[in-house]
């Protein structure tokens, strides 16, 4: 059984993609979508990891711009690449022979027999392409479990949290066509933290990537440091841990729907629990074995250190 993934390849996206690599599920195909930086750059960081990673899957390319309004990315807290380090960065590569994203995933949702899943750690541009166009295609999705929003508080803005900030437009069209949405939001992978010792431990792993993932990993752990914290969420890799492992979540039935105006809330996911006050469309993850999941996502980057 294949899953997909679409993602808008920083460092935590990677390290969620090894997470599912280092799993016993195939990644059929991954589609490319603007986020961190611009598609461009993000096509540049998606050719590089494969080469470093020694990727077989195919690669696509996605939408580089939101539904409506302008190109927001992470940059400013990112830097140019999507991707901080404290040393080693990926490696320049050849550009990827890129196919189209939105054809890719209608040939894989129409060809495909058994389970459909889908794990997306970006903003869900590509998905709501999907669900405008071929409807029918994408009522085949059986799990679309997405890293993303905030039940309490944002943290690209105090209301919005950054995936779906970008494009909330994308997201409100996949909840109003009632795709099965799973939202591992950010309190939920505020529970799992990465501290500056996971990186040294990568570090003396005697592997060609070892220093890589600890240079890139540790950068990453940077940025929460900088801001007087002790360790960093991990994001994108805590989607990842709970779309292989499912038994290490609880995931509560909801309404979910996104505020697309105002200065201050446009972004914002609002949850209601009280069945009584709307019509569930949606799940939230609510509950998590953080320490399991720091076991499968560092081992996933322990492993690939090995390599």
């Amino acid at each position: 059984m294949g899953v997909w993934i679409d993602t808008d390849m920083g460092f935590d996206d990677i390290a969620a993609i090894l997470v599912v690599a280092h799993s016993n599920i195939e990644i059929d195909g991954v589609s490319l979508v603007m986020g961190n930086a611009p598609l461009e750059q993000v096509r540049a960081n998606a050719g590089s990891a494969a080469a470093a990673f020694s990727w077989s899957f195919p690669i696509h390319s996605g939408r580089a711009l939101p539904v409506l309004g302008k190109l927001e990315t992470a940059q400013r807290i990112l830097g140019d690449s999507g991707m901080s380090t404290t040393g080693k960065s990926l490696p320049a590569a050849p550009e990827l022979p890129l196919s189209n994203a939105f054809e890719a995933l209608c040939r894989w949702l129409e060809e495909g027999t058994g389970p459909r899943r889908i794990l997306a750690l970006g903003p869900l541009t590509n998905i709501s392409a999907l669900a405008l166009a071929r409807p029918d295609l994408a009522d085949r999705i059986t799990d679309l479990t997405w890293m993303g929003g905030g039940v309490t508080s944002g943290n690209h803005t105090a209301s919005a949290e950054f995936n779906a900030f970008a494009d909330p437009d994308a997201l409100a069209i996949v909840l109003s066509h009632g795709l099965p949405l799973k939202m591992v939001d950010l309190d939920i992978c505020r529970k799992v933290l990465a501290r500056p010792e996971d990186a040294d431990c990568l570090r003396q792993i005697s592997g060609k990537n070892a220093e890589l993932l600890a240079d890139l990993l540790a950068g990453y752990i940077n940025i929460a440091i900088s801001r007087g914290r002790p360790a960093m969420a991990l994001y994108d890799p805590t989607a990842a841990a709970i779309f292989i492992a499912p038994e290490i979540v609880t995931f509560r039935h909801a309404r979910i729907d996104v505020e697309l105006q105002g200065q201050h809330t446009r972004g914002r996911t609002v949850v209601e629990t009280r069945a009584s006050h709307g019509n569930f469309n949606a799940y939230f993850a609510s509950e998590i074995d953080a320490d399991m999941a720091r076991v499968i996502i560092l081992g996933a980057l322990a492993n690939e250190a090995r390599q």
